[in-house]
């Protein structure tokens, strides 16, 4: 098979390093999103804020080599995850004019060729996993069942975004496994608000898909609600919020923590008064805005880690 550069998908960031890599590579960059950056910041974010948070109830400063270790770790593996769905949904992202781009629809990289990509990525981030202690090595295991699950339930339900969920918060779960090798009622409570978190910004993004999912058969929460996926988005938001702040009331945050949580409310009710059910390029920019706004949570979460130090 030759193997192709190929187009991009609407989606992906226009002129990233993707488009000069040599072009047999660069369907592997896709195949692992690396076009499009949004996917591993956003599986990333929950870990660094649980990472902040369990330094802080562990009387310890802010780990920057843990940080860059779950950085490695959530590019890799957001890169295996985008991999295996694309596997398990080529015929679909065919018929869908937003996906059918891709290598493997578009016929740039076989589907062995894809499975073996799966395993360098894989190994890569058990190579991460493995720095850490045996809890955390258990639950980095646990976050594979969600993944592997979640190409499947599309078929089967107009709530796919919770299972999305339930793998790209588990993250939230890690920083505890690492730092403190169990997981308090803080962690449970900040992945209760990341899976929330999850389930609004990816209805969001699947406003882009309505038309496209009703003709192959897709289900989701944006077609699910149809014209009430505005007050859905709403009670998702809402949820992430109250989750959030329980996490910083029982793991004592103080108030930098606070204010990192506010300006990332500040955006999810932007994103509410703002979305367009019938315009997919606001909805895009939207859903990438999720990047900043965790970003201030997160730089809240370690302000208040470094002055409880001091």
């Amino acid at each position: 098979m030759t193997v192709g550069p190929g187009p991009a998908t609407p989606d992906a960031v226009r002129q990233s390093f993707v488009e000069r890599l040599p072009a047999g590579w660069q369907p592997y960059a896709r195949l692992a999103r690396l076009d499009r950056p949004i996917g591993w910041w956003l599986l990333l974010l929950p870990c660094w804020w649980s990472a902040a948070i369990a330094a802080r109830m562990a009387g310890q400063w802010p780990n920057v080599w843990v940080i860059m270790l779950l950085l490695v770790g959530a590019v890799a593996m957001r890169g295996a995850g985008s991999t295996w769905n694309d596997i398990t949904d080529r015929d679909l992202d065919a018929r869908v004019a937003r996906t059918r781009g891709r290598p493997l629809p578009s016929g740039q990289v076989s589907v062995w060729q894809a499975f073996a990509f799966i395993a360098l990525q894989a190994g890569v981030g058990l190579a991460i996993i493995l720095q850490f202690n045996r809890f955390a090595v258990l639950m980095g295991m646990l976050s594979l069942l969600p993944v592997l699950v979640y190409p499947f339930m599309k078929r089967f339900t107009n709530h796919p975004q919770v299972v999305l969920g339930l793998a790209f918060a588990w993250g939230a779960l890690m920083g505890f496994a690492i730092h403190l090798g169990t997981i308090p009622p803080a962690g449970w409570l900040l992945y209760l608000g990341g899976i929330a978190w999850v389930i609004g910004y990816d209805t969001v993004y699947a406003l882009q898909d309505i038309e496209d999912d009703a003709i192959v058969g897709i289900g989701s929460t944006a077609r699910a609600y149809g014209a009430r996926v505005r007050i859905f988005i709403a009670a998702m938001f809402v949820l992430a919020a109250g989750f959030l702040g329980s996490a910083l009331v029982m793991s004592g945050a103080g108030f930098l923590a606070w204010l990192g949580l506010v300006g990332l409310v500040v955006n999810l009710v932007w994103q509410v008064a703002t979305v367009e059910l019938d315009n997919p390029e606001r909805a895009l920019m939207l859903f990438r805005s999720n990047r900043n706004a965790g970003l201030v949570f997160f730089a809240g979460l370690v302000l208040d880690a470094v002055f409880a130090r001091l």
